[in-house]
């Protein structure tokens, strides 16, 4: 037979486990300073940089669950895209 402080252990047990499971990605914070040109113009720049760090993209894509195989195939397309941008960059560059 079991005790109800016994249960409430094992409970725990499991909740910890869960939660370490979802361990954040660690970064550099994005920051922005307000200054004398105003709150909006701040709201914009942060968003800029957001954009440009990939970060809204990156909530959309956590929104649903990513199956191993569909998260293989975008990797390799977006390795591919990578590979094509640096490529015409470089020949753009010697010209």
């Amino acid at each position: 037979m079991t005790t109800p402080e016994h249960n409430a252990d094992e409970t725990q047990v499991t909740e910890v486990a869960q939660v370490s499971q979802y361990e954040p990605v660690q970064g550099r914070p994005l920051e922005v300073r307000v200054d004398e040109r105003g709150v909006e113009r701040a709201i914009r720049k942060l968003r800029r940089l957001m954009a440009s760090e990939g970060v809204l993209r990156e909530i959309k894509r956590r929104r649903h669950y990513e199956k191993p195989s569909v998260k293989s195939k975008r990797k390799l397309r977006e390795a591919e895209r990578r590979r094509k941008r640096r490529e015409r960059k470089r020949l753009t560059d010697h010209r």
